[in-house]
């Protein structure tokens, strides 16, 4: 395009210059551009959308509002008008929605697929995908954008869909814009392909589906519910095992709504094994083994892991098939109840 722009890292001495593609730690990285003439008159979120295609034209309105980028040292609106010839400096802290700022933590990541598109990665049990109230760090998306810079340039940082926090296994991200754009064009077309081993309270005679709308539990803001005009979410389950008094389960959904399988499996009297929101409070049978009585009281997360996805590759449009192990407690669990049903 003929621009004159150019991009320092800040971290190194003031005569170390590097193009566009460099990207140093998120933290340290300042890139600077100069305006061209010939954008005189046009919007500073206008302008950097064609300066720095890298980043889409929302992405650059949040970092100019949250102040991380300037004009001729100082910060400006979206709506600012350019004459041509300033300086604009922009610092890519990924910014999270509401404000704030998500820093890059050396935290352990098991991936189980990678290439320069895209990733899925095994979410560990009690790991948060991302930043929220209550909880700034310490979450996947941290230890992502340490270990990938780049994904300070894509929207939602990477992340495709979401496991809530006690839910283990696979979990995609995108590294690119236009990774990301594909793969949730995927998920709103319902081709996206997500299995799940779930363990339910009760004997389920056969599979089903089920498909009733969600939406906010009335009276519990924490919790959501099957209720009428809610989102439509349909859940497909089948069996994998029996025991005495629990169904192991395969379940694969057609939407992705929060909290899903755990509501929809509850509005059907069988709540995940668990379940801290959704099941009450713990109450082994009785007659089952003192060892199963003692893991089913100390198993306080649901019962569920996201075990298998397959998707279209982004780019290539290939078949991708990822699995991801189970998680130890799991497998004990299941040990143990089926020991209980043996005689």
């Amino acid at each position: 395009m003929g621009h004159d722009l150019s991009v320092r890292n800040m971290g190194a001495p003031p005569s170390h210059w590097r193009g566009a593609e460099a990207l140093p730690a998120v933290s340290e990285r300042v890139e600077i551009y100069q305006i061209p003439a010939e954008f005189s008159g046009q919007r500073l979120d206008a302008a950097l959308a064609k300066l720095v295609p890298d980043y889409s034209r929302a992405r650059l309105q949040e970092m100019i509002r949250a102040g991380n980028v300037t004009v001729d040292g100082v910060a400006r609106t979206p709506r600012l008008r350019l004459r041509g010839g300033e300086q604009v400096t922009l610092r890519p802290v990924p910014v999270l929605p509401g404000g704030g700022e998500c820093r890059p933590q050396d935290l352990p990541v098991e991936v189980l697929f990678e290439d320069e598109h895209c990733l899925v990665v095994n979410k560990a049990v009690g790991m948060l995908v991302h930043p929220g109230a209550g909880n700034p760090d310490g979450t996947l998306q941290n230890a992502l954008l340490n270990r990938i810079p780049e994904l300070a340039r894509v929207p939602r940082f990477g992340i495709v869909h979401r496991l809530d926090k006690d839910t283990s296994g696979c979990l995609m991200v995108a590294r690119s814009e236009l990774a990301h754009r594909m793969l949730t064009g995927q998920i709103a077309a319902r081709t996206i392909h997500r299995e799940y081993v779930a363990i339910a309270h009760g004997q389920i005679i056969s599979g089903g589906s089920v498909d009733q709308p969600l939406g906010r539990h009335p009276r519990d803001r924490k919790k959501f519910a099957v209720v009428p005009g809610g989102r439509p979410a349909v859940t497909h389950y089948r069996i994998a095992a029996r025991y005495r008094r629990h169904t192991a389960l395969r379940v694969t959904l057609e939407t992705g709504r929060t909290h899903q399988i755990r509501v929809h499996m509850t509005h059907l009297g069988h709540p995940l094994i668990g379940d801290p929101l959704y099941q009450g409070r713990p109450r082994p049978p009785a007659d089952c083994h003192p060892e199963l009585r003692d893991a089913l009281q100390r198993f306080r997360r649901q019962a569920l892991h996201a075990e298998r996805i397959h998707f279209m590759h982004p780019v290539g449009g290939d078949r991708i098939e990822v699995s991801a192990p189970q998680p130890d407690d799991l497998v004990t669990l299941q040990e143990l109840l089926k020991r209980d049903a043996t005689p």
